[in-house]
């Protein structure tokens, strides 16, 4: 199927690309270890391993790839017709809203990547939210060319919480009737900026800390104070990539009583200090 994408000569053509695809051949190679993939599917399915958990997007359905995802064995089914968006990994991350519920929504996509689309309003916001921003994307002949694109990224992924803010509330609301395991992940996800001790977790379940290890490493192969620093990591990661904010901040809004407590802690579960990682992202 031929691609709806028209090179640019901006200065950075691929930061978004836009395509049709109905087959592995119109994916651009290796298009998950540099791109965050938005997926939208209008006919047949596909189906991958995510993290090593099989999965499937069906018609009508939507989902979305972080880059570097661990991502394989993708295949498609007879008829499979899709429309994706991809978006180059640092343009994106250096343009999300400076909102806390942004990064529960992305942990939320980090572990449910295939997202319900219920009504024809949600499945045409998508839609046009990609068409939005790569129009944005092409009109190089704009005055204020790089403003307005960094501008339309971020209404892109404000559009996008706000089609997903439901899906993620019901999934979260089911977790809290769940077994004592799910309860226990939804309560990492609400609190791990903040609470990083399995007592406190123990004591919201009204269980010992004994058992509720016990349980997590029934269900999932490791421990709560695992699981703990799993969702503490992934949440420092994101916000020292944002560039909005500095060290100082991080450490308040993650509740450290101070920054050498912070920098103590983030070495302990990335390997380097904040200032390291940092320098890494360039």
């Amino acid at each position: 199927m031929k691609n709806d994408f028209i090179e640019s000569k901006a200065v950075n053509p691929q930061r978004i690309i836009q395509l049709k695809v109905s087959n592995e051949k119109d994916f651009p190679k290796d298009f998950h270890v540099n791109y965050h993939t938005h997926l939208f599917c209008h006919r047949g399915s596909i189906t991958f391993l995510f993290n090593e958990v099989k999965m499937k997007c069906k018609s009508n359905e939507f989902v979305f790839w972080f880059a570097k995802s661990k991502l394989a064995d993708i295949q498609f089914s007879k008829g499979f017709i899709a429309t994706i968006l991809l978006v180059e990994n640092q343009f994106l991350t250096n343009n999300i809203p400076d909102q806390n519920w942004g990064i529960d929504a992305t942990l939320h996509s980090r572990q449910y990547p295939v997202k319900q689309l219920n009504n024809k309003n949600d499945r045409q916001r998508v839609l046009s939210n990609f068409h939005l921003l790569n129009d944005k994307f092409q009109d190089i002949e704009h005055q204020f060319y790089e403003e307005a694109l960094k501008l339309q990224m971020r209404l892109f992924v404000l559009e996008m919480w706000h089609t997903f803010a439901k899906e993620y509330e019901r999934r979260k609301r089911s977790l809290q009737t769940g077994t004592l395991y799910e309860r226990f992940r939804n309560l990492v996800q609400d609190h791990c900026m903040k609470e990083r001790e399995v007592q406190f977790y123990a004591n919201e379940l009204n269980i010992t800390p004994k058992y509720l290890n016990a349980i997590s490493k029934q269900n999932s192969g490791i421990t709560a104070s695992e699981w703990i620093q799993r969702f503490a990591k992934e949440r420092i990661t994101l916000l020292l990539q944002n560039e909005n904010l500095n060290i100082a901040e991080i450490s308040d809004e993650m509740g450290f009583s101070s920054r050498s407590f912070f920098t103590r802690y983030v070495k302990k579960v990335l390997g380097v200090t904040p200032s390291e990682y940092r320098n890494r992202l360039g």
